[in-house]
């Protein structure tokens, strides 16, 4: 079993760079969304769980996600590969997720910090607006639509999140700084943390993902 995990800010490209690995390598995606989800849909008891916290607005506890990632991973084969996105977000996570990995005798190989300016993010975030009707997202520099504010799809109007805000997107990265600082420094000291310069295309971002995969 080989294990990577995918470490970056809101409007990194995480989803983006995991689909091209995916593509590119058949390395199976889990985000904890996902595995969320699908523990509730199946209405296991660790999903039942979940959605009694998630109704109550309160986070999941550590403990009940690492739960979720063993029925997950113990639902694959030995010879998977899987890419983590979004998960771990802490250290209690990141410690849960190298004792599951131990018990399946496999380990974390390569954590990939997408690094992003912060003007970049600001510029990708602040800058996505949404259909109000059929939920196509655009851009208003990189994808605009044909008519500004207005949706090429089907003619829904464009609107721009609360959470896309500049002042939100700021205060996001500010959260996401404070409480990823301890992981970097944490696979870092593992010697597992590559850097990868997420700042530029999506392809370029990727191309240089899989090449420092392929070179491990």
């Amino acid at each position: 079993m080989q294990t990577i995990i995918l470490l970056g800010a809101p409007g990194a490209g995480k989803g983006t760079l995991a689909e091209g690995v995916r593509q590119a390598t058949g390395f199976i995606h889990v985000s904890t969304g996902d595995m969320l989800r699908a523990a509730i849909k199946e209405e296991r008891s660790t999903g039942l769980e979940a959605r009694a916290f998630m109704e109550a607005g309160e986070l999941v506890p550590d403990d009940l996600i690492l739960r979720i990632v063993r029925e997950r991973l113990a639902q694959g084969q030995p010879s998977d590969c899987y890419m983590f996105d979004g998960f771990p977000r802490t250290i209690e996570q990141a410690r849960g997720l190298d004792a599951t990995l131990a018990e399946l005798q496999a380990q974390v190989n390569q954590v990939f910090l997408l690094e992003v300016p912060t003007e970049v993010i600001v510029s990708r975030l602040s800058g996505r607006r949404i259909c109000k009707s059929c939920g196509a997202v655009y851009h208003v520099t990189n994808i605009p639509s044909k008519v500004e504010g207005v949706c090429d799809q089907c003619g829904g109007t464009l609107y721009q999140r609360p959470d896309d805000s500049e002042e939100t997107v700021l205060n996001r990265l500010e959260v996401y700084q404070r409480q990823t600082a301890s992981l970097i420094e944490f696979y870092e000291s593992k010697g597992v943390l590559v850097r990868v310069n997420a700042g530029t295309t999506p392809q370029a971002a990727t191309a240089e993902l899989l090449s420092k995969l392929a070179s491990a």
